[in-house]
């Protein structure tokens, strides 16, 4: 089959027309019939019902219909990528959780653009909840979470680089001196935690459940730099990433309270399982693996 012939049936099917085809492929209408008989003959089926002016596919053509859009995809993919291979360009949609966004992704970006400036990014802030069902839906081309390994028979993860949950308080703070920090000791405290279903936030709560531990108070903020003012003014203990709380403990405005528990929670990014890798789309996955493996 001639990929020429698929695209006449194709439009044909789509237009219903054998006139209105030959004008969107600027053919004569006789080429138009010429391509639907040469695919009727080499598959010996008929594939349109003409009565009158209107035609219809029959059950043959419906079903060739099918094959035929996966047919032009994957011609079209081809095309594009060889077309592409000097010059990289073409768009890409990425999401992230807030934490992410601003202290890893950045320097991804940057270095991306300087290296393929045709490539387009468009970026999408979504939450960890929604990360995973936009990536499966095809919402967006990559995710980048921070979260326990991802298990998806849909999804492709692959993991960039381990991540360290702190509990954290102002130097100020009763406990800030501790030698060690049970889980009792938090009973009396207020926690300042990221939203619910935030992954940290959950493997955190399931180590105190699994102690029998119940603090005085949660507090639930949507802002990492909400929730390290309220601790930096001894307002309660945080939970977070070390990459979102450098700054404050270099600078001695926060401290990191010995809990010695292991999180294990790591960067990692997402993509459908069935996503066509691009020239661009694979350029940024090898640009992530590089910059975010150095960090």
């Amino acid at each position: 089959m001639e990929l020429r012939h698929l695209t006449t049936f194709r439009t044909v099917a789509q237009l219903q027309s054998f006139r209105r085809a030959a004008e969107a492929l600027g053919y004569v209408q006789g080429n138009v019939t010429a391509h639907i008989q040469a695919l009727e003959q080499e598959l010996d089926v008929q594939l349109f019902d003409r009565l009158g002016r209107h035609i219809t596919l029959t059950s043959a053509g419906e079903q060739l219909l099918a094959y035929a859009e996966k047919l032009l995809t994957i011609a079209a993919e081809a095309q594009s990528a060889l077309a592409q291979r000097e010059v990289i360009k073409g768009t890409l949609t990425v999401s992230a959780p807030d934490t992410l966004c601003i202290y890893r992704l950045p320097a991804l970006f940057s270095n991306f653009q300087q290296r393929f400036p045709q490539v387009r990014l468009l970026f999408r802030p979504l939450s960890w909840n929604a990360l995973q069902k936009a990536v499966s839906e095809g919402v967006i081309d990559v995710a980048f979470l921070m979260a326990q390994p991802v298990q998806s028979r849909g999804l492709i993860a692959e993991t960039l680089l381990p991540e360290s949950i702190l509990l954290l308080a102002a130097p100020s703070h009763p406990l800030a001196q501790a030698a060690h920090i049970q889980p009792e000791d938090l009973e009396t405290e207020t926690l300042l935690l990221t939203e619910m279903g935030c992954s940290y936030r959950t493997v955190f709560e399931q180590q105190l459940a699994a102690e029998g531990c119940v603090p005085k108070m949660l507090l639930e903020f949507w802002s990492i730099e909400a929730i390290k003012q309220f601790a930096m003014l001894g307002m309660g203990i945080a939970v977070l990433p070390a990459v979102s709380v450098s700054a404050e403990l270099a600078q001695s405005k926060l401290v990191i309270l010995p809990w010695g528990r292991d999180f294990r929670i790591i960067t990692q990014m997402a993509w459908h399982k069935d996503k066509w890798l691009s020239p661009a789309f694979q350029a940024f996955i090898s640009t992530a693996r590089e910059v975010l493996k150095e960090v």
